[in-house]
């Protein structure tokens, strides 16, 4: 909602972009207060400014069933997954505070086209059950061209230290 809001502010030149709080004069309200609330990588693009190129990203998922999508570039894994109902949890909904949105890489050459994993996401890593050295947080991987093809698998188990077999709803 907040995101819907920031984009008709936006349109009638309310708003500006950035990270930052303001105030602007616009012809039919005296002085308006605008604010942006995060960077733009955390939250998916809102779909009334859609018009982005999409890629083909294969999910595995636990029983060894794939299910290929068209992800939008810009959005996250973890987004793309819970946008076209795969299972994959994320109890932490994307904060980089588990690892139950753990995902395998099946090529080598995908991983490697992806930016360094940051000192948390490694350390949520550690964390992750099943391990291996194409394995990234599916929360921390943005959509790019340069990942059309990939395929992702889904480890068989997570560790979710939130709750033992719950698995938050996608929203």
């Amino acid at each position: 909602m907040l995101r819907f809001c920031t984009h008709v502010l936006r349109a009638h030149g309310i708003a500006a972009s950035g990270s930052s709080i303001g105030f602007t004069t616009v012809p039919f309200f005296r002085w308006s207060a605008w604010l942006h609330t995060s960077v733009p990588n955390y939250h998916k693009p809102n779909s009334l400014i859609d018009g982005q190129e999409k890629v083909d990203i294969t999910y595995i998922d636990k029983e060894g069933k794939e299910h290929t999508v068209a992800a939008q570039i810009g959005e996250n894994l973890l987004e793309v997954a819970h946008d076209n109902e795969i299972d994959l949890e994320g109890a932490c909904e994307g904060s980089l505070a588990c690892s139950t949105c753990h995902l395998i890489f099946e090529s080598e050459d995908y991983y490697k086209k992806l930016p360094e994993a940051t000192e948390d996401e490694l350390d949520m890593l550690d964390l992750a059950f099943g391990l291996t050295d194409t394995s990234r947080l599916g929360c921390q991987v943005v959509v790019t061209k340069e990942l059309d093809g990939a395929r992702v698998r889904i480890p068989a188990a997570s560790r979710n230290f939130y709750v033992d077999g719950h698995k938050p709803k996608p929203h």
